[in-house]
């Protein structure tokens, strides 16, 4: 490796690290203190940089809180187009949902710590469209997905259409298991209810939606 090579190398592991500490600071903000509590300037203080490095790495506050938000609105698309061969959409999103129940996954919110995660969404009008807006992104992206997976037409409703039933089946599905949550019922009895529920929610999807796009080959 050069010596530019080298240096731009260590440059970008610099700025992973400079972004990963802010975020990790500003998280443990918003635990002690709630989200609309915390400045900007209070999480550039605790981090020890200026807020126009805040800024550099999150253009808002709610990005601070939501610092896996690209990952989180390109995951369902990425799972369309990356299937197996001979898998549908669906059954690609299904065996992935199913995995995240079985592991605690953060990606559908089923992970250690989600409860006080979608309580402070909930308590913060910002938050909540922040959230919302990063449900339609993911939507969108979705639609996208399938749309050139099935080489749609530009006017064909069909990939939106499906791109709607899958989130929000899946909306369905989390926000239920929350809701269990914050009336007391303990995480293991939830997750195993969800699973079953689960399963029957995609039998419903596939056998309307069905293997659109035709599966890969």
């Amino acid at each position: 490796m050069s010596a530019m090579s080298e240096e731009l190398s260590l440059r970008e592991r610099k700025k992973r690290e400079t972004r990963q500490r802010i975020s990790d600071v500003a998280m443990g903000l918003f635990m002690r203190h709630g989200f609309d509590k915390v400045t900007v300037a209070e999480v550039a203080r605790a981090a020890d940089v200026s807020v126009n490095t805040v800024f550099n790495y999150f253009k808002t506050k709610e990005e601070l809180f939501l610092d896996r938000q690209d990952t989180a609105e390109e995951f369902l698309a990425d799972l369309v187009r990356g299937r197996a061969p001979g898998v549908s959409a669906v059954r690609a999103i299904r065996d992935d949902f199913l995995d995240a129940v079985r592991t605690r996954h953060w990606r559908y919110g089923f992970n250690a710590g989600a409860d006080w995660w979608h309580q402070m969404v909930a308590d913060s009008p910002a938050l909540t469209a922040a959230v919302n807006r990063l449900h339609e992104a993911r939507q969108e992206k979705l639609a996208a997905a399938l749309a050139d997976e099935a080489d749609a037409d530009p006017d064909d409703l069909t990939p939106r259409v499906v791109a709607a039933q899958i989130c929000a089946t899946l909306t369905v599905l989390t926000e239920q298991a929350h809701r269990r949550r914050r009336a007391g019922e303990a995480w293991e009895d939830i997750l195993a209810d969800t699973e079953k529920k689960a399963e029957r929610a995609f039998d419903l999807l596939e056998h309307g939606i069905g293997d659109y796009p035709e599966p890969s080959r």
